[in-house]
Formats: C-alpha cells, structure tokens, sequence
C-alpha cells in the first residue's frame, strides 16, 4: 500500500513538473503571492485558510493548453448551443421565471429573453457549471507561468470574493479556467458586476436564481444595453450588392434604410424593417457558404460578454425563439 502510494505521488510530480512552465518552486511562489495578497487588503485568515489547502491540477494545465482538433462551422455550433430541445427549455424557464424576470427587466432595463438566453447557452439555465475548485485551477494557472498575471489578479479576485463572505472555497466551483456559477463570471465580472437581488447579503451566483440573473442583467446594464432594440438578424443580399468583405466589420456603420439601398433584405427576401437604427453587417462562412447578418450596438455588448462572433449570435438566436412578448 506504502509503496503504491509512493508511485502514485511520484507519478503525480512527474507529470506535473513536465506541464508547468514555472521554473519558480512552488512553495516559494505560494509564498511570494501570499505576500501580494496581503498588500490588497486581504485578509490573512483568508489567505491562510485558502491557499494552505490547494494543490496544483495537471488536468487544467491539459485543458489550457490543447488545441482543438478541428473547428465547428456556425451550422454545427448552432446546432449544438440552440438546439430545439434549448428552445423549449427557454420557453419554460421564461415562463417559469416571469414575474422574477420582468422585475429584473425593469430594473435593469434589460429584455428577459437576452438574460434567459445567456443563462441558457452558459449553464444550460444553471444545470452545468463546472466543477473546478475555483482557487485550485486558478492557482495552477497563476503558477504555471504563460498567462501568469492575467491569473494572478484573478485569484485575487477570487480570494476577494471569499474575503467578502459570498462564498466559501469549498463551494466556489467552476470551469477549468475560473469562469463560475450560473451566469460563468470571472472573478472580476463577478467584483464588477455581481449582484445580491435578494437581499440576503451574498452576491450567490452558484445558488441564487435571483443573483444570478440579475447579475447577467446588471453587466448588459452597465455596458449600456438599449432595451428598445434587438440583436440584429441573419440577411441575405441581392446580386447588386457590391461591397468588398474588407467593409463587412463592425467598424462599417450605415442606417437600415442605407443597407436596404444596397441590396440587403431579410432572409425571407422581404424589405428591411423601415426603422431610424444603424447597423453593421457581417459575413460568415459557414462551410463554404456565405451567411450574412446585419447587427445593433447590442450584439457588440454581448461580444463584451464573449468575444466570439458564434456565441452572440447564439444568444440573439435563442433569445428571438424563446421570446414570449
């Protein structure tokens, strides 16, 4: 038994010695960061009772570093993210959630279905997120060295949010890279924007519904959210159309009407809607097929969100078919 326990850890170092980029012991960069956090007003109980219990995870040192092997075309990633079983699922959470959510709304002055949207493709409504121990991974990251600062200040973060009380380090779960509870914050989306809707003196996106919904609110808010506009929608465009792909960025501002005099319609065909919006289109190339949409300021607030083109118009997608207005 002594003696498979003695594989089994020097196994363990192996492997770990071989992932880590640090050349930096670990007991003195531990040290060292004990130190730093302590100098940002954390506390040393905090500290102590946090970091002496950690351990480096190998696995999350995989997950940073592997390379997909291939990549979804938007078709695949559609299917994947809004699917028909997420639709039905959104229509019975946006129904279950009304009043909550209308509360929300006028609030934060934020649509329910864009919050339920984002609730839906980050956690599948809360069902999944992560498993992690949060301060673990992050440590892991933090030490191993090739994005060590941008890890550093994010468990920092983290210990802050421990620090405050929202949460204990056993019950701070999340993604692999730190992203947690049901809305997948950041440590510091969660000191920006996190919010305690129910009052209970926690900021509890892990359990809360209602913090963790109005958190997701309350970061659309402070991007400054037009509640009286959309997302945008996927567009076709007649063969007078002739601008160059160079000029289909979110850089290319033109009115709807502008748009429509240049030959972009709905993708039914049909005239664009005859309102006094800007909006930018752009293309994607969907396996060797061209998709256009023409988008609104707010597919560039949920790209603040999630820098990937796929994934805001994922949520604007999702939010147009679970929307009960």
């Amino acid at each position: 038994m002594a003696l498979k326990l003695y594989f089994t850890t020097l196994i363990f170092f192996i492997v770990t010695t071989n992932l880590l980029s640090n050349e930096l012991d670990y007991s003195v960069w531990l040290e060292k960061f004990k130190i730093r956090a302590e100098k940002s007003g954390i506390s040393k109980v905090t500290i102590d009772e946090t970091l002496n219990q950690v351990k480096i995870i190998p696995r999350v040192i995989e997950l940073d570093r592997k390379q997909p092997e291939f990549t979804l075309t938007l078709s695949q990633y559609l299917n994947n993210v809004v699917s028909s079983k997420r639709k039905k699922k959104g229509i019975f959470k946006i129904r279950e959630n009304w009043i909550l959510l209308e509360n929300i709304s006028k609030k934060y002055k934020v649509q329910p279905r864009f919050i339920v949207a984002l609730w839906g493709i980050e956690t599948d409504f809360g069902r999944i997120s992560g498993g992690f121990p949060v301060i673990d991974s992050l440590v892991t990251l933090a030490y191993d060295g090739r994005r060590g600062e941008y890890f550093s200040k994010e468990l920092l973060n983290a210990l802050r949010i421990i620090d405050e009380g929202h949460i204990s380090y056993d019950e701070m779960k999340g993604s692999w890279a730190g992203a947690m509870g049901q809305t997948q914050f950041m440590p510091s989306s969660f000191l920006g924007y996190a919010e305690d809707y129910n009052n209970d003196g926690k900021k509890d996106i892990w359990k809360s519904k209602e913090d963790a919904l109005a958190s997701a609110a309350n970061y659309l808010s402070k991007l400054k959210w037009n509640n009286n506009e959309t997302w945008g929608r996927e567009v076709k465009i007649n063969d007078d159309f002739n601008l160059i792909d160079e000029e289909l960025t979110l850089k290319n501002k033109k009115k709807i009407n502008e748009w429509q005099t240049l030959g972009v319609r709905r993708i039914d065909g049909t005239d664009l809607p005859k309102k006094n919006v800007e909006g930018y289109l752009i293309k994607i190339n969907d396996n060797n097929k061209a998709r256009y949409f023409l988008v609104y300021k707010n597919f560039k607030k949920i790209l603040k969100w999630n820098k990937s083109n796929y994934f805001a118009i994922a949520v604007g997608m999702l939010s147009d078919s679970i929307s009960i207005n």
